[in-house]
């Protein structure tokens, strides 16, 4: 019976990275192909985007209430999906390797993003504001950062990360316990 358990876990657990994967794609193309929607068009459908975050947000939390098995591994997607609602982060690849906690890949990405900004792919304000973002993410992952690392942070880090941050930490309350509802 506890395997059985046990692979329920599992499938639930993948089944709910794949929603979350399916809904982080749909951001990302959307953001790729803006350009190619009139404003209207484009608006509407990243709304819709947001409320089925949303909507997968409620799910996780009643999930989380019910079984404390998953706990650990939801926390993580709840994180990166109140990223997204709260738009702290407005790179859906960097959400989604927040969301699976990869900070390797998040370095990785981040060593890309030096690259293309020395031969001139990157402009300095996108490069800016993935670099924060990605910042942010292996911060809190619980990832040590280096000192220029925690200087370019507090020098460009603005009042949409501060929300991020708030909203983690309300997150945090709710995970010890219901008295703070």
């Amino acid at each position: 019976m506890a395997s059985r358990g046990k692979t329920e876990t599992s499938k639930l657990k993948q089944n709910l990275e794949e929603q979350l994967d399916r809904l982080m794609q749909q951001l990302q193309d959307l953001e790729e192909c803006r350009e190619e929607l009139d404003t209207d068009e484009y608006e509407e459908t990243k709304k819709e985007t947001l409320e089925q975050l949303s909507e997968f947000n409620d799910s996780l939390k009643k999930i989380m209430s019910g079984n404390m098995t998953l706990v650990d591994e939801l926390s993580g997607m709840q994180l990166a999906i109140q990223a997204a609602i709260s738009q702290a982060f407005k790179t859906p690849e960097v959400i989604r390797l927040f969301a699976k906690k990869q900070p390797g890949q998040l370095r990785t990405r981040l060593a890309e993003m030096d690259r293309d900004l020395m031969v001139g792919k990157l402009e300095r304000d996108l490069y800016t504001q993935q670099k924060v973002e990605i910042l942010t993410a292996l911060r809190k992952l619980g990832e040590k950062l280096t000192a220029d690392d925690e200087a370019f942070l507090s020098a460009n880090a603005g009042a949409i990360l501060s929300q991020f941050e708030k909203v983690s930490s309300d997150l945090d309350g709710e995970m010890k316990g219901p008295e703070g509802q």
